[in-house]
């Protein structure tokens, strides 16, 4: 390659020429890129304390307006203005759905209506007490008196239903008999004072009917001739198992009276409610052994018949 002759005129016409373009070329680069102006970029302004300035005497970077004499003379009140906020909530990503969760109907729950029961209207006649309140089965006729309030002649005393010929004594006592065929079994009977038309009625109460004392005893044999009157029967206790031998008219236990004696049952009778009982003969296998199944002993005529 051949260098250029500095010392040539011509040749170094060209060298000036070259230098020249090349830096109009760098500055034209400087200004495409670069520019010559200061920097493009925004100020910002910085709330910063004069380095000059006192720390007593601060000052706001943006001081407020000087209010002018005209503003002054404004009422407060024109000079307040509404301001139009308007409150934008912020948006948010849609909440992602589950496939599987599904809604269900809660049950049905029947609700049953109860409803409120009435009250039970009092009475127009009241029955306080029956005397007696308490009476044995099998007994005879018996009177008997309840005792009330608001009795009239109208009302009858009933007894399981059955009116009976009242006898009206005042507004208090009523008094009625009571048939034997009514208390023939043991059991409680209701008793109730009412018109026959059904108007006037009273409260309930109850008669006890309580089966009657029975004799404790167990008829096991007998003794005599076939050819006499058999006056002796044979009993055993059923609490001691003690054997007795009684006869008719004879008094067991202090209440039962003897009446009536035969090879197949006795007769007693309650001395004290009239009561009449009738007693079978045991036989052997229902005594089973023991004292009761002794034969019947012999007489002494039997003895000396040929």
């Amino acid at each position: 390659m051949q260098i250029s002759d500095i010392n040539n005129p011509g040749e170094r016409k060209k060298l000036l020429v070259a230098l020249a373009l090349g830096l109009v070329a760098i500055i034209f680069l400087w200004w495409t890129f670069f520019g010559f102006g200061g920097s493009s970029k925004p100020t910002v302004n910085r709330n910063t304390q004069n380095p000059n300035q006192t720390p007593g005497n601060l000052t706001a970077v943006n001081p407020a307006p000087i209010q002018t004499r005209d503003v002054l003379k404004i009422p407060p009140l024109e000079q307040l203005r509404p301001v139009s906020y308007v409150l934008t909530p912020p948006s948010g990503a849609e909440a992602r759905r589950n496939l599987f969760v599904y809604y269900e109907k809660p049950p049905v729950v029947a609700v049953t209506s109860v409803a409120t029961p009435k009250p039970t209207p009092l009475p127009p006649v009241l029955l306080a007490a029956v005397s007696p309140s308490s009476v044995y089965a099998m007994t005879e006729d018996f009177t008997v008196e309840v005792t009330g309030d608001r009795f009239t002649p109208q009302v009858r005393i009933t007894v399981d239903g059955r009116e009976l010929p009242t006898r009206f004594v005042g507004p208090q006592q009523l008094s009625a008999t009571v048939p034997a065929a009514m208390i023939a079994n043991a059991g409680a009977r209701q008793v109730i004072v009412k018109s026959p038309d059904g108007k006037l009625y009273s409260n309930s109460t109850m008669l006890n009917v309580s089966p009657p004392p029975t004799p404790n005893y167990t008829y096991i044999g007998i003794i005599g001739d076939k050819r006499r009157v058999r006056d002796t029967a044979i009993l055993q206790d059923k609490n001691s198992r003690e054997i007795v031998n009684v006869q008719r008219g004879d008094v067991l236990g202090g209440r039962f009276r003897l009446t009536s004696i035969s090879d197949n049952e006795l007769v007693l009778v309650d001395t004290t409610l009239k009561i009449k009982h009738t007693m079978a003969m045991t036989t052997d296998q229902s005594r089973g052994s023991g004292p009761q199944s002794r034969p019947t002993p012999k007489v002494d005529s039997e003895d000396d018949e040929p």
